[in-house]
């Protein structure tokens, strides 16, 4: 016999379990479910290096993180931008402080102590959880799940779906989700990765590097620029750096890296044209440019030989071709881009096709760089769907 709620919440990350207090706040029964054994796995997976809630800074700079998306998420993250992220964990009793580049985490820096105050929260508000349940689609008007117990159904007056993209199956975003949406006439926009590092196939000589970070740097792929730094690993390339012009690289734009972004080439032609002496080149980059081995081996790697007229050789140095192998995979991203099309949603983030079902989260059809813009939207987008769900709800008993 199938269990009934007035609101079923499918996915236990942010987005979930934001859709779930706002549902929860309205008086509503509410059921969060999870595939994996416990909640927020992947937040407090990123929260082990320093979670990053959000970036303070107004929200007109808040959004243009959100490219091609900015515009339809514009509404949801003005709700609910960088301040309101703040204000909603210092409610639930969580001290933050703000780095030197505007990011901002708890005092704490770990996502563990947030995401208890969080679920206390919840269980105050009488919303149920469970989870090893994973979702296996629809029958009729119930939903299907498989348990420790067995099959189980459930009977929901709103659904909301928020279960991530498709990157790090193994914390529980593995993006099967899709195949069951589209069987139900609902348009899906392909996954791809997002905030993931570059393949580049070395060569021998730059072994010596690997774990380098490549500090004091400005990438450009199309309309992306990002200072962001870059490490040199075994596979390739990777960082925030990285991640914030991915994008464009994945679209097919060609990468460049600036490795003195802080002078002109023009200074950096003079600079060059000093006598070096018996001075080999790398002494000489060295000296007068202040390029340290990292930055010195990947010009090297994408340059050789080097030109030898201090003009080209300055016209390669403020803009070096990034010769690489493509994105890692997806599995191997932190996020992703593409999910459920914006056409196929309303104001609400509610389903055309579909009434009553909300998608929330990263499952959308959007994708930001990690700083704090990625779990910002997710929230953001979380908390729109509860909210939308709980009016949904309250016109239906209105209505009759």
């Amino acid at each position: 016999m199938a269990m009934n709620y007035d609101a079923l919440v499918i996915g236990a990350g942010p987005a979930g379990l934001m859709a779930a207090e706002e549902l929860g706040r309205a008086g509503q029964s509410v059921l969060i479910v999870e595939a994996k054994p416990s909640v927020a796995r992947k937040l407090l997976m990123a929260g082990k290096s320093g979670l990053n809630l959000t970036k303070d800074e107004p929200f007109d700079q808040l959004i243009i993180n959100y490219g091609k998306a900015a515009n339809w998420l514009a509404p949801m993250v003005q709700e609910f931008d960088s301040q309101a992220v703040q204000d909603w964990a210092r409610g639930l009793g969580i001290d933050l402080f703000t780095g030197s580049t505007g990011r901002v985490f708890p005092k704490v820096m770990k996502a563990s102590p947030l995401v208890r105050a969080w679920l206390n929260a919840l269980d105050a508000l009488g919303v149920e959880r469970r989870t090893r349940w994973s979702w296996q689609g629809w029958s009729g008007a119930e939903l299907v799940f498989d348990t420790p117990e067995g099959t189980k159904t459930i009977t929901a007056k709103v659904t909301v779906l928020a279960l991530g993209g498709a990157s790090w199956a193994r914390l529980g975003s593995d993006g099967l989700w899709a195949p069951l949406l589209a069987d139900q006439g609902v348009a899906v926009t392909p996954l791809q990765p997002a905030n993931v590092g570059l393949v580049v196939d070395w060569s021998d000589h730059i072994a010596t590097q690997f774990g380098a970070p490549l500090k004091g740097i400005a990438l450009q792929a199309g309309e992306l620029f990002s200072r962001g730094e870059a490490v040199i690993s075994k596979r390739g390339l990777e960082g925030g750096g990285i991640y914030a012009i991915c994008a464009a690289v994945r679209d097919g734009a060609a990468l460049t890296l600036d490795l003195l972004p802080d002078l002109s080439r023009i200074e950096v032609e003079r600079r060059l044209s000093r006598s070096r002496g018996k001075a080999s080149l790398s002494n000489h980059l060295r000296k007068v440019l202040k390029l340290d081995p990292a930055r010195i081996a990947v010009l090297q790697e994408f340059a050789r030989p080097l030109p030898q007229r201090p003009s080209d050789l300055a016209e390669v140095i403020k803009a070096l071709p990034v010769k690489h192998a493509g994105l890692r995979p997806i599995d191997e991203a932190i996020s992703t881009a593409g999910g459920v099309a914006r056409g196929a949603l309303d104001e609400g983030l509610m389903l055309q096709k579909m009434p009553g079902v909300f998608c929330a989260g990263e499952m959308l059809d959007w994708e930001a760089p990690t700083g704090g813009y990625l779990l910002t939207g997710c929230l953001a987008t979380g908390r729109w769907a509860g909210r939308a769900a709980a009016r949904y709800l309250a016109e239906a008993v209105s209505a009759g």
